[in-house]
């Protein structure tokens, strides 16, 4: 007789292009399904990614997302009226999802700290909560957050950290904390997706030197300091061009900064791209000038397709990077942004060994380890 399948819910805001959207893919697309029936609930059915939802998973969602709405611009303004009335009745009334999803689950899981309350708050009281931890929560804009974090934290029946690094400042912070179960899984990695998807032919790509990085415009992320590296370079003749691959709440800051230091031409702001990997395989290096990450997908990516990086050692990126081996560890300081770069960009010696030490660098990523780890996870919770 075939056993009975474990039924998960995945419960995220979106499917705006980012880390944990790319790992909430991964683990829909490569976990067991003779083991696992899975739905997936969005709050806003919003996103690049919305549509790369496999079909073999249950997919509802709560509200509309932004590219449903009207063109019509007081139309449109009605309609996120409407959203925010029926987001905010939402996060008063968990039943009103519940009926929405129309569904009962062995475990259900939050991708991220934004996805907690709602799985805590769920009216399945007899389903497994697992929650996915991403952020370092010392950082400061994050602080405000803190409190219902640390609340959340001992109600979940299992904590999985996206890094190393995430746990042990988790712990190191808030030692005395009622902490679930916990585990360290660190995001998967499509490796042959990533190479695939970077044979695709690029237009109007820059002459000359460039490094790409890709991102959301957030002040975290460090890209008003990567101005003014650039800048610096710029004005002392090292030709080069850098290509951010984002969106965000910064992108008119910095395209006000860019032209304000006459470098908009250089500093290329390019938006979301469904699919990024062409411009890094393009690119001659890779640049991440993060204040915080915790174990960067976008870094995994570039080393995948043997690029240089110079990036923040910041998270888990020492451990993904060996300095001056298989990239380039600098701290979230402008002085050293430009050092970084222009060692690239004046030493060929160095560039060439870590290229050389880039050839066999995916060894170090096993998807099929992450995949058993997580299933463990899930099939051992149920047991209980």
């Amino acid at each position: 007789m075939l056993e009975k399948k474990i039924k998960i819910l995945f419960r995220h805001h979106s499917m705006e292009m980012g880390g944990v959207e790319k790992v909430l893919l991964g683990l829909l697309n490569n976990l067991d399904t003779d083991k696992f029936e899975i739905t997936v609930c969005l709050t806003l059915n919003q996103g690049k990614l919305r549509d790369e939802i496999p079909g073999h998973v249950r997919k509802v969602y709560l509200t509309d997302g932004k590219e449903d709405f009207s063109r019509n611009s007081l139309l449109q303004k009605l309609q996120l009226i409407a959203r925010r009335i029926k987001l905010r009745r939402l996060s008063n009334n968990s039943s009103i999802a519940d009926r929405i999803i129309n569904d009962s689950f062995d475990i259900e899981i939050g991708m991220d700290y934004r996805d907690y309350d709602v799985i805590l708050n769920s009216t399945h009281k007899n389903s497994k909560k697992i929650g996915w931890f991403h952020s370092e929560i010392n950082v400061p804009k994050f602080q405000p957050l803190v409190p219902g974090i640390l609340k959340s934290f001992p109600q979940f029946d299992h904590m999985v950290y996206c890094s190393h690094k995430i746990k042990d400042m988790m712990h190191q912070y808030y030692p005395k904390l009622d902490y679930p179960a916990e585990s360290v899984i660190i995001n998967p990695i499509p490796i042959e997706e990533i190479k695939r998807k970077s044979e695709e032919e690029l237009q109007n790509f820059p002459e000359g030197p460039v490094f790409v990085s890709i991102g959301r415009l957030h002040s975290r992320k460090g890209y008003h300091k990567l101005i003014e590296a650039h800048k610096r370079l710029i004005d002392e003749g090292f030709h080069h061009s850098i290509i951010v691959i984002g969106e965000g709440e910064e992108m008119k800051p910095l395209s006000d900064q860019a032209a304000r230091n006459n470098v908009e031409k250089t500093f290329i702001l390019i938006g979301n791209q469904m699919n990024p990997y062409p411009y890094i395989k393009k690119a001659d290096y890779f640049v991440l000038p993060s204040e915080s990450e915790a174990w960067p997908l976008v870094i995994a990516e570039a080393l995948i397709l043997q690029k240089p990086i110079v990036a923040t050692n910041v998270g888990d990126v020492g451990l993904m990077i060996k300095d001056r081996e298989t990239g380039y560890l600098i701290s979230y300081d402008v002085d050293d942004m430009y050092k970084g770069m222009k060692s690239f960009l004046t030493d060929p010696d160095l560039v060439l060994h870590i290229r050389e030490n880039l050839k066999n660098i995916e060894s170090q990523f096993d998807n099929k380890k992450i995949f058993d780890s997580v299933e463990e996870i899930i099939e051992t919770l149920h047991k209980k």
